[in-house]
């Protein structure tokens, strides 16, 4: 068996094409242009490029980009204060406060203070309560990603079984919650799970989300199983460099699983895609629109 290939990057373009005619309807029916705000805070470069992306993006699907960038010893009442004028900005539809932040602040006081309905990120406790129990809400944006394309691969998800490989607020707890809402039989595994191999082994879907490079070989891969690898590790070439890999092994699951997002190429690109798809969402709320068909969970 060879895998079929899930390539994010052309769903990606895909969702992004969506936004966009979105955002056109918006501006020409409405007179309404959709806002995204992004604060930087520091000169982290990772930081830096993925701001610079978020940007580009933004801009080039139609919506206002709003770009805010702080030197690295900015006080927390300065950002506090910055959010606040943010959450007040009638313009501004998604604000995004880019992590990590520098030590001196805190993350958590600072994502709670973001207008749960501008909060694009989907990290608001409000959003997280109101996910967990099945509400409206926002929905963090890379496991937004992989479920669309699970809906996409799948049709319905109804009735297979899901093993989340991570426990993580960003990605592993949201990615469980939104399985469950599509009706999956739902398994949060982890490091310290018993048998790990055989729970996986259980899966019709694997989300692997652990954040260890090639963690989970072709073995533990049910024949004909989905796997989303949402991993990103860099890991030396024996001739020297580096290069990226996800938390699965790709080559010896490929060869078993029916499906499989490579990396790169798979989870990624759809992060900012669904970004800006929260921000459309934001914006229709906010104006009591109706919502964009398949922009959200």
């Amino acid at each position: 068996m060879t895998a079929t290939v899930i390539d994010g990057k052309a769903f990606a373009a895909t969702v992004r094409g969506k936004v966009a005619e979105h955002v056109t309807r918006l501006k020409e029916v409405h007179g309404i242009t959709p806002g995204l705000a992004v604060v930087l805070v520091g000169e982290d470069p990772a930081s830096q490029v993925y701001v610079r992306s978020k940007g580009k993006m933004t801009v080039e699907v139609g919506m206002n980009s709003f770009e805010h960038k702080l030197e690295a010893n900015t006080s927390e009442q300065e950002l506090l204060n910055l959010i606040e004028k943010l959450n007040n900005d009638p313009a501004v539809h998604g604000i995004l406060v880019q992590l990590p932040l520098p030590d001196h602040l805190d993350s958590d006081l600072v994502i709670n203070s973001i207008d749960p309905a501008k909060d694009v990120d989907g990290f608001h406790i409000s959003n997280v309560g109101l996910l967990g129990t099945g509400q409206k809400s926002m929905v963090p944006c890379t496991p937004l990603g992989c479920l669309m394309m699970l809906r996409d691969h799948h049709g319905s998800l109804s009735g297979l079984n899901a093993v989340v490989v991570g426990r993580s607020n960003i990605v592993g707890k949201p990615m469980a919650q939104l399985l469950l809402g599509d009706s999956c039989t739902v398994t949060i595994a982890h490091s310290r799970t018993k048998d790990l191999p055989d729970v996986v082994r259980q899966a019709d879907i694997v989300v692997a989300a652990v954040g260890r490079p090639q963690m989970i070989p072709g073995d533990w891969i049910k024949p004909g199983a989905t796997v989303i690898d949402v991993g990103i590790n860099r890991i030396e070439k024996p001739e020297g460099g580096n290069r990226l890999v996800g938390d699965v092994e790709y080559d010896s699951c490929a060869a078993v699983a029916g499906a499989i997002t490579p990396v790169p190429g798979g989870v990624g690109p759809m992060t900012i895609a669904c970004l800006l798809a929260n921000t459309v969402t934001a914006c229709c709320r906010a104006n009591g629109l109706s919502e964009p068909e398949g922009l959200a969970a």
